[in-house]
Parts: structure tokens; sequence; C-alpha cells
């Protein structure tokens, strides 16, 4: 499954949101904050693979 760049924005988005609540609740240094993180991490790294990907097409 191919995930769209829109998509992919708004899963960052939401992530970003969802990390702020995360370490308000639990702190910095949770396992759910780290989990969390790494998640965005890894859909920020999809994102920008994607976006070199739609640059080099044009």
């Amino acid at each position: 499954m191919v995930i769209e760049i829109d998509e992919l924005e708004h899963q960052i988005n939401q992530m970003r949101k969802d990390l702020i609540l995360i370490v308000e609740e639990t702190g910095l240094n949770s396992d759910d904050t780290l989990r969390c993180s790494r998640k965005l991490d890894e859909l920020i790294t999809l994102y920008q693979k994607r976006k070199n990907q739609q640059n080099t097409k044009i």
C-alpha cells in the first residue's frame, strides 16, 4: 500500500499532537513517549523519501 504525500502530512501532524499529549501525561523518557517518537521519525523519513522521489520525477 502506497501512502500519498497528503496523507503522510496528515499522519505526521496528528502524531506530533499525540506526542505532545503523551509527553505531558507520561514524561519525556517514558516508553510510550519513545515509541511515539520513533513512529513519528519513521513517518517523517518516509515523507522525505516520497518527496525526494516526487522531485526527481519532475
